[in-house]
Order: C-alpha cells, then structure tokens, then sequence
C-alpha cells in the first residue's frame, strides 16, 4: 500500500521542502518591507495558517504509512499534475511580486498595485493556487477525507485571510483590480500663437523660449503592498 502512494509521498516531501524555500524567502522579505516602513495586517488568523499547513503536509506523509485507503491511478495520476501545476502558478505569482511578496499581510504605503503576470488574469493567483493543492496533494496518497476536510478548513481561513488583506490594500488595489481605466491627468491647452512682442521675446508663447510644455502623466492612486503572500 505504501508503493502504491509512494509517489504522491514523494511529492509531499517535495512540497514540505518547497514550502521551508517559500518561510525562508518570505522571511527575508519581511524584513526588508518592515524596515521600507510596510504595515502588517492579519495577525491573528496567521498561526492558524501556519498550522494547518503543517498538519496537512503530516497527514499526508502519514496516511499511507496508517494504512490509509490506497490511490487509484486515475485520480491520482491527475492529482499530482494538478499539484505541479499549482506550484507552477504559486512560483509566477512569487516572481511577479519579488521582494513584495510574504506569507504575511505587509503592505508597503505608496507602492502601486502589481497587476502583471498572474495578477492579469486573477485577483490572488497564490490563493488559487493554495486551494488547488489543498485538494489534490491528499488525493495524490488516496487520502480523500484528508482532501475534503482540508479543502473545508481552507475556505474558512480564506473567508478571513482575503477580506483582511484586501482591505489592507486599500482603495487602489480595488481599483486596479476593477478593471478601471487610468485617470489621465488634464492637459495643459495648446499655446496660441502671437505675434513677437518688441524688444524680444519668445515667439509662438512659447515659455523660456523653449517647447511647448509636456502633458502630466497618467495618475493612479497610490497605496497596495500587494502584500501577503501566503499570498495574493
């Protein structure tokens, strides 16, 4: 039973290792906004997180060893290349952040919201990503009721965790996020041409005897530190 899942129990161990990378990245992160001056939110549902992770990884590694239900090829096969999938996505949404991104609600004031790579397509790609591994990692060792009672436990901490966060980004996040147009500051009018004045001056109203003036740029409102990785 135990050669049967072994491969979903290596893929676990993959992940458990993935997810030291991502607590080490996330640390070195954090101290670095913390001292750009980010702000953090969400505190208290955080080392609920932390530990339902864990548990999760645990039951995993454990099922097979228990004597758990074994996996059938057929959902098995397609849980494991949902899990890679779901890492595939994780690690865009990481490399489109950079140094944004943590596993905590740190919002950096005054840095626009990220909405390249993933964040085109989804508002939390990391979210997404975390719900499908949720399922798929315990099918991938046939545990199954492992699977439904982590995807239910997951929800509800995301009920918590992405109001919070989102909140935390502010009013420009949702902006951007709305599919808003930028509001383009006015334009100053086009000079009149005039005669030239005696005594000198510089012809066509032009200032300093230079070009017309350039038009301001697009404006968006500042704000989202894009934070939290566990992550948006």
């Amino acid at each position: 039973m135990v050669n049967n899942a072994l491969p979903g129990m290596v893929l676990a161990s993959a992940v458990a290792a993935e997810r030291g990378v991502e607590l080490w990245l996330s640390a070195r992160n954090a101290r670095r906004l913390r001292r750009a001056g980010a702000v953090e939110a969400g505190r208290a549902h955080y080392p609920a997180m932390v530990a339902f992770h864990a548990a999760l990884l645990a039951a995993c590694l454990a099922w097979p060893l228990l004597g758990g239900e074994r996996p059938r090829l057929a959902v098995a096969i397609p849980a494991v290349v949902a899990v890679l999938l779901a890492q595939a996505l994780r690690w865009w949404a990481v490399a489109t952040l950079g140094g944004r991104w943590t596993t905590r609600v740190l919002v950096l004031p005054g840095a626009p919201p990220v909405t390249g790579g993933p964040y085109r397509f989804f508002h939390h790609p990391n979210y997404l990503a975390v719900a499908v591994e949720v399922a798929a990692l315990p099918l991938s060792v046939g545990a199954w009721i492992v699977a439904l009672a982590a995807t239910l436990l997951n929800a509800a901490l995301m009920a918590v965790r992405i109001p919070e966060e989102e909140r935390a980004l502010g009013p420009a996040w949702a902006e951007a996020f709305a599919g808003a147009e930028p509001v383009a500051a006015p334009r100053a009018a086009p000079p009149q041409p005039s005669p030239p004045e005696r005594g000198g001056g510089a012809p066509g109203g032009l200032e300093d005897g230079g070009s017309p003036r350039a038009p301001l740029p697009l404006s968006r409102g500042a704000g989202d530190g894009q934070g939290g990785g566990g992550g948006g």
